[in-house]
């Protein structure tokens, strides 16, 4: 099959396309035939080896840990599916080889879920990362609920496209901050209110639309926003955040780094809700399979747009 791969972590100038072997399912596996998978900023610093501590590889690597396609083989056990369902995943596995930027890649079944009947699929291979990263982020560490007030700092990229639907959905009030470009696209979503980071000190602005400060700060963003916006949450609040480990934060306010994990009743909640039309997948930039190197110098800008998805 054609995969993109790398035989070393470095530049992404050295991520090839070209013939490796397909994969054959293992017990309790499917093979998927790759439709669609979401390019994300995690790819791009896999690549670089900014995760090599965190998670052992085996070389060489294929990249990509979203997935949108068609169940092609069954593994022996594997039976919740059937050869043609159309199926998606987050397929990260506890050692960084074989991804998803491939024309196949083989997962354990427990890690798939249906397809949205509502979703292409190539709006569906954008999903899993974002969405669960989303989900686990807004509702496992962050325990958002109905009425509270939530800041999304970041709210125009992948997870935080997700995140204002999500956050709408649950009934919450939705602050967005994003770039200039970016205001329309964030109300489109769901967003309450809107702030552009460059009008000046984030914090002024949160503060004229939220005056008694905010429940939760989602931080999916880099740059100085969480220091202008932290002192903004109410006591007692809660900061959750994917790019950050350890960000400076006062001593009463509950912190939680998320690194998300593959979970495929999670994937099922989210294509009932995309179903519903609860959720929407803005894919705004579709790259070939040949194309990843650029793919991924793209995604590390963190200036992207809804999401970036790759077809084979």
């Amino acid at each position: 099959m054609k995969a993109a791969y790398f035989d070393e972590f470095g530049e992404l100038d050295q991520v090839k396309v070209g013939e490796v072997d397909k994969p054959e399912p293992a017990e309790g596996e499917v093979l998927i035939r790759v439709k669609s998978a979401g390019v994300n900023p995690v790819d791009a610093a896999v690549a670089r080896g900014m995760l090599k501590d965190a998670i052992p590889a085996e070389f060489p690597v294929i990249p990509g840990w979203d997935v949108a396609g068609v169940i092609e083989k069954r593994g022996y056990s594997a039976r919740r599916f059937s050869e043609g369902d159309k199926v998606y995943a987050y397929a990260r596995r506890p050692v960084i080889q074989y991804g998803t930027f491939a024309e196949y890649v083989a997962i354990p079944e427990s890690y798939v879920a249906k397809s949205p009947e509502k979703l292409t699929l190539e709006e569906a291979g954008g999903v899993p990362l974002t969405g669960l990263t989303a989900y686990q982020s807004l509702f496992d560490a962050g325990k958002l609920k109905k009425g509270e007030t939530l800041l999304i700092l970041g709210a125009s990229g992948g997870v935080g496209s997700l995140a204002i639907q999500l956050a709408n959905w649950k009934g919450a009030t939705v602050i967005g901050v994003a770039g200039p470009s970016n205001q329309e696209y964030m109300k489109k979503l769901g967003a309450d209110f809107t702030i552009d980071y460059s009008e000046g000190d984030l914090g002024d602005a949160v503060d004229k639309i939220a005056p008694d400060g905010v429940d939760i700060i989602f931080h999916c963003s880099r740059g100085d926003s969480l220091k202008q916006s932290h002192d903004r949450l109410k006591k007692d609040g809660r900061l959750i955040s994917i790019t950050n480990s350890d960000p400076e934060r006062r001593d009463d306010v509950h912190f939680q780094y998320v690194f998300v994990e593959p979970n495929a009743v999670q994937l099922e909640q989210l294509s009932t809700l995309a179903d519903s039309g609860a959720l929407k997948v803005p894919v705004t930039k579709t790259f070939k399979l040949e194309d990843t190197q650029d793919a991924l110098q793209e995604i590390e800008s963190l200036h992207t747009r809804g999401k970036t998805v790759i077809k084979p």
